[in-house]
């Protein structure tokens, strides 16, 4: 694996995965104006090391923002290659264990489970070449990156905060964005759902105050085990351990007692007082491609600061999707497939959640059905495992199902029956989920697809295209997408006449009528996809309607039933900022031009600001 990130950098670059930056550039919204072009271009684009910034440190984005860097950051040749390592290692583990030969069988592989396990060291690591404590520990040292405009300020955006549970001594390594609010404090982004906030609880019924250790860069791979959805109480460098093969190697803390990789580039060292009223946070263009809003976060504290000498800043920039943070999603979604079939579901064949769903909001799987309410069963119960309990929309179908082939999943739906085949629950949702009116939790939904016969033989709609009417405007291949989906994407007005326009044009036979914004004509389908999941509560905006299932993916804004107090604007640049770095383009010597994705989304504002 890599000695570091700068080990890591030299293999992008002499892989040709690697764009350097040597004009200055701007850590205030240019940085990531540019790295949301690149990073949204095909298959990822190229990571960017920005060489010449006004802190003097270099700033490393999108480092895993492809198929291929985000395997090489893990140490494998793909990612498909790590699963079938870690399937392996399952089905070695469950085996039953007959005969003696067996069971010494097992000793080589428990002595390489050995070599997974973290280990401390005495003397001080490369992360505390340099140490600046109290007034010299600077957060204004370091380029930390504001992402948009309407950014509430500059956000530590690839963290890895190590906290202790103070009961069981239990370390984690989350991944929760920090706003930097002043030389000294920071937010604490941690959701009621995550490990960091439940030690914070804890600390706080004790009355303590609670050590927080922040840790940047080092090994690309205590990123990606940040963000994995290990089970509680198990240790990140568990996990880290076993993608290296080889250990993670810890040290201690200059001010406190919490322990992080000696390889780090920078660590951030303090604490957060429970006792302490919590602060304003965001907004913050988030991952969902819209502004989280702003919300009360804990305020933590710098103690010190520790550094290499040859120190590189990682940041990611995320937005609407799909960008860096859709390639570690699918890392997940390959990594701990096996151990969700082991234990959660074993009949589960095959899962994705495809990038329009931003991580959670749409999955598709497949299972070995052999009984009668086997895949309502399997909804419910992946609604209740770990960070799956975060998803809002899920297909389910019969094992050998092409899950990623579009085709085949167009055949399911437009052969559903909308009445018997569609499930609906409530249950909790991610805190950045802005379409429900209760702050994480709502409506959930799942279509069992798996009596259905791809291949039956079935009628023509004979639909004609619909002219525009009651307020609605039929996009230009209606004909075509009703045939295929057996559904139809309409752009509606607010108080359009939808039932009325379903009537007068005969659609009563389509599947699904999905209402979209009149601003979002002119996306493409997975574009599309991604505003619907997004923008819809299935408790409050799906409606059956005769044969038809109405789903209203229009923004909300607070002026109906049921709806949220706040309504959130899509992530975009502002206009200034695409102009600037329009006209620079040629400075930074990154190739042919990219046009910024922000021009193409800006028709979907609702305002001038982070909200409707």
């Amino acid at each position: 694996m890599f000695a570091s990130l700068s080990d890591y950098i030299s293999f992008l670059d002499r892989s040709g995965e690697l764009l350097r930056i040597t004009a200055p550039v701007s850590v205030d919204c240019e940085i990531a104006e540019i790295t949301d072009r690149i990073s949204q271009s095909q298959d990822g684009g190229k990571a960017l090391l920005f060489e010449n910034t006004p802190q003097g440190i270099p700033v490393l984005t999108n480092m895993l923002g492809s198929e291929r860097r985000m395997a090489a950051a893990l140490g494998a040749e793909s990612l498909d290659a790590i699963r079938q390592r870690i399937e392996s290692l399952l089905r070695t583990v469950v085996k039953e264990k007959k005969s003696l030969t067996d069971k010494l069988a097992m000793l080589p592989l428990m002595a390489e489970a050995s070599r997974w396990l973290p280990k401390t060291i005495s003397r001080r690591g490369a992360c505390q070449q340099i140490i600046l404590k109290g007034e010299e520990a600077d957060l204004n040292m370091l380029p930390v990156l504001k992402c948009r405009a309407l950014d509430g300020g500059p956000f530590i955006t690839l963290p890895l905060v190590h906290t202790v549970d103070p009961e069981t001594g239990i370390r984690n390594a989350g991944m929760y964005r920090m706003q930097i609010f002043d030389s000294r404090t920071t937010g604490m982004h941690w959701h009621i759902h995550k490990t960091g906030a439940r030690h914070y609880d804890a600390y706080r019924r004790a009355g303590k105050r609670m050590p927080v250790a922040v840790a940047l860069g080092g090994d690309p791979v205590y990123t990606y085990c940040a963000t994995a959805p290990m089970p509680d109480n198990m240790d990140e460098y568990l996990l880290a351990g076993f993608l290296r093969r080889k250990p993670v190697r810890l040290v201690k803390c200059i001010t406190n007692d919490i322990y992080v990789p000696e390889d780090c580039d920078f660590v951030v060292e303090g604490y957060v007082d429970p006792t302490e009223e919590k602060v304003i946070e965001g907004p913050f263009g988030d991952h969902t491609g819209f502004f989280s809003l702003t919300d009360l976060y804990p305020r933590f504290h710098v103690t010190a600061i520790t550094r290499r000498k040859d120190a590189v800043y990682p940041a990611t920039v995320v937005g609407i999707p799909p960008q860096e943070d859709a390639y570690i999603a699918l890392a997940t979604e390959k990594i701990f497939l096996a151990p969700i079939r082991m234990a959660v579901q074993p009949e589960i064949e095959d899962m994705t959640m495809p990038a329009a769903g931003t991580a959670h909001n749409i999955a598709v799987v497949s299972l070995d059905k052999r009984y009668t309410g086997q895949a309502l069963k399997v909804a419910q119960s992946l609604w209740g495992a770990g960070q799956m309990m975060f998803n809002k929309y899920m297909l389910l179908t019969r094992a050998g199902t092409d899950i990623r082939n579009t085709d085949v999943l167009a055949a399911l739906l437009r052969r559903i029956d909308v009445r018997r085949d569609i499930i609906r629950s409530e249950g909790i949702l991610d805190i950045l989920d802005h379409a429900t009116a209760t702050c994480g939790y709502g409506g959930k939904a799942a279509a069992d697809l798996t009596e259905t016969d791809p291949n039956s033989d079935i009628s023509p709609l004979n639909i004609s295209a619909p002219q525009p009417s009651h307020g609605i405007t039929p996009p230009d291949d209606f004909c075509k997408s009703a045939e295929k989906w057996g559904a139809a994407l309409l752009f509606a007005e607010k108080g359009a006449d939808v039932k009325g326009f379903i009537a007068e044009n005969g659609l009563e036979a389509l599947n699904f009528v999905v209402l979209l914004d009149a601003q979002a004509q002119g996306l493409d389908n997975s574009e599309l996809l991604w505003l619907a999941a997004a923008n819809t509560d299935p408790r409050r905006d799906i409606e059956l309607h005769g044969d038809t299932l109405i789903i209203d993916a229009r923004s909300k804004v607070g002026d109906m039933e049921g709806a949220p107090a706040r309504f959130p604007n899509v992530v975009v640049s502002s206009a200034e900022m695409v102009a600037m770095v329009d006209r620079r383009w040629s400075e930074y010597g990154i190739g042919e031009f990219i046009p910024s994705p922000s021009e193409r989304y800006s028709r979907l504002l609702l305002s001038d600001s982070e909200q409707a």
